[in-house]
């Protein structure tokens, strides 16, 4: 039976059925809900929250519970996530999972408590020093956030890599009904042969492999592999589409509206909405017509991230002839009308392309 959850409290429940047993966190709007739920949650099922005395610290203790094996999780917003860049770093470099959420807020520095994506290019190329990258999946419902989150303890200890939920502001802090999955296990730590189990046996890098030896090729061929396997995505009405929306989050639900409209007006116009926004799903674009006229991001951004990479999509999948347009509406989103309205000004000639 469905229930009726708020975005923050559902993320928080959903990694606890997916085995999360430590949280470490810092409170930060629009996220604090996540923490807070989680403090009164955690110790009735026996497991571990701490409110660390920042963001950076709780970043490190997570480095320490998933060297043990332990299934983990922080989360904050856009400044707290500016302080955790050096430690996601490390966690990288050390091969460890665990799981990121962020809830963004509008804005650079300490910006505002309005919904955006500003935090894209952040999560996608990463704020820490060194070779890396973050799975990063963006739901678009609490339900599908719920589905990630279910999934990704999964996928960060197959990778031995983190995973981050990129949320806004508005899916934390809107309710919608939703269901939950059944409660649980990670893997007990004698099944994880690269655990610091306190008798003395080295971390191992990979399989066996001593931290460090041969990490360039290793590291190339980790993230080579999760290009190829974690690509996700959902495609709109594309097959025969002149014209090719491309939003994730919350501006896909409003772009979903106005395709509705300008398809009721004869204009064959569909969408590609990313999941996954590292790897970023360039396998999407090949479902769409090798001739469409134009490529359109829709975004809360101030002026254009996601855009770039559906520039670097169209051209990888051979569609790299046709423009791209951008609608960048900051902390608004672009209502399904003012979606309407700039399609209809690209397709006469009235926007500038971006590339």
């Amino acid at each position: 039976m469905k229930e009726l959850w708020k975005g923050n409290h559902a993320i928080a429940e959903a990694a606890l059925r997916a085995g999360c047993k430590f949280y470490a966190g810092y409170p930060i709007t629009p996220q604090t809900e996540v923490g807070e739920y989680l403090s009164g949650r955690m110790p009735e099922l026996g497991r571990t929250f701490i409110q660390a005395e920042n963001e950076m610290s709780a970043c490190y203790m997570l480095q320490g519970a998933s060297s043990t094996g332990m299934r983990c999780m922080t989360s904050s917003s856009g400044p707290g996530f500016a302080l955790k860049q050096e430690a996601i770093g490390y966690l990288c470099s050390n091969w460890l999972p665990a799981l990121f959420v962020n809830v963004i807020r509008w804005g650079p520095g300490l910006g505002s408590l309005d919904s955006a994506q500003s935090d894209y290019f952040q999560a996608t190329r990463g704020g820490s020093n060194g070779d890396y990258r973050l799975v990063v999946l963006a739901p678009a419902s609490i339900q599908e956030t719920i589905d990630l989150i279910y999934e990704s303890y999964e996928i960060a200890e197959k990778y031995r890599n983190p995973v981050e939920i990129l949320s806004e502001a508005a899916l934390g802090q809107m309710m919608e009904a939703v269901e939950f999955p059944e409660f649980k296990e990670g893997p007990k730590q004698e099944e994880l042969d690269w655990v610091w189990n306190g008798v003395g046996d080295r971390h191992k890098f990979n399989h066996g492999t001593p931290l460090y030896a041969d990490k360039p090729r290793r590291v190339r061929e980790k993230i080579a592999l999760m290009e190829a396997n974690e690509q996700r995505w959902e495609n709109y009405l594309v097959e025969d589409a002149d014209y090719v929306i491309v939003a994730y989050g919350i501006p896909s639900r409003t772009s979903r509206e106005a395709i509705d409209k300008l398809r009721a007006k004869g204009v064959k116009i569909g969408m590609v909405r990313p999941i996954s926004l590292w790897p970023f799903p360039w396998k999407a674009f090949d479902e769409v017509k090798s001739d469409v006229k134009a490529f359109m991001s829709v975004e809360t951004t101030d002026a254009g991230q996601l855009v770039e990479d559906v520039a670097l999509a169209a051209k990888k999948s051979g569609r790299g002839a046709a423009p791209v347009y951008g609608l960048f509406t900051g902390q608004n989103f672009a209502r399904p009308s003012e979606i309407v309205e700039f399609v209809e000004r690209v397709m006469n000639g009235e926007e500038k392309e971006v590339f």
